[in-house]
């Protein structure tokens, strides 16, 4: 039976199947930015028996995806926020409203860390927003952040102002030149946010959560985080532990 794990985001759609041990396997990723469904649809497989969707973007491309995926698919299943997962419980009042990506990256954040002891984490997620969860060692979820990624203050910047580069320039301490300066501000925006939320996470836990980072975005900041697990599976991974368990509709 071929099964298949997608996580449509703002800019890209990750697609994987799954394996014979319920894990994902190899995945692909697939820039779309919102482009005409025909052209993502092409490039999916022909074929494909079951397929469990996470999707964060707007309405028309979600149904556009599902149609395509109807055509090929004997089954699907659209992944959902849930209140409780195993020992995880999310802190929203209505789970509907927290991103189904955030509630997936912290189910496989959480698999980690009861590898260690249930260690806190903190989930880091950089794509079209930059996003921060916090999860206790007991699987509490204490809250989260939400922010622009470093990309979209960059082209926010150059909406408003167009001779500020929408791209470009690298990150350095103190920028001698426009285009380091914005990347170094903008990168550092998001560097202080994460570094805040370490500290504040520390003080409420009394101890340091451990950071998993995923995310489009998140390999500029990766070399900047030294302390960071990089994890850009993430949600695949927290959908394919999904998967393994919902029955598809």
């Amino acid at each position: 039976m071929q099964r298949w794990v997608l996580d449509l985001g703002n800019t890209r759609l990750k697609i994987a199947p799954l394996q014979a041990n319920g894990e994902a396997g190899e995945s692909i990723a697939l820039e779309h930015r919102g482009a005409d469904i025909a052209a993502l649809a092409a490039r999916l497989p022909p074929q494909m028996d079951v397929a469990y969707l996470a999707s964060v973007t707007h309405e028309g491309l979600r149904v556009g995806l599902l149609d395509a995926l109807a055509a090929r698919c004997q089954r699907i299943s659209l992944a959902r926020t849930q209140r409780r997962w195993g020992d995880l419980r999310i802190a929203y009042a209505d789970p509907a409203r927290l991103g189904v990506d955030r509630f997936l990256a912290m189910i496989a954040a959480r698999a980690h860390a009861a590898r260690v002891e249930h260690e806190p984490v903190l989930v880091c997620g950089v794509g079209t927003a930059l996003t921060l969860d916090l999860i206790d060692a007991q699987g509490r979820h204490l809250g989260g952040r939400i922010a622009p990624s470093p990309t979209v203050m960059r082209q926010a910047l150059n909406r408003q102002v167009a001779q500020l580069p929408a791209c470009g320039g690298s990150y350095v301490e103190f920028a001698v030149d426009t285009p380091d300066a914005l990347a170094s501000g903008c990168v550092g925006a998001a560097l202080g946010l994460i570094q805040r939320s370490l500290a504040d996470a520390g003080s409420r836990l009394g101890t340091a959560p451990a950071l998993y980072l995923h995310g489009g975005g998140g390999e500029e900041l990766r070399s900047l985080l030294p302390q960071a697990r990089w994890s850009p599976r993430l949600v695949l991974e927290g959908l394919a532990q999904w998967a393994a368990i919902e029955k598809p509709a």
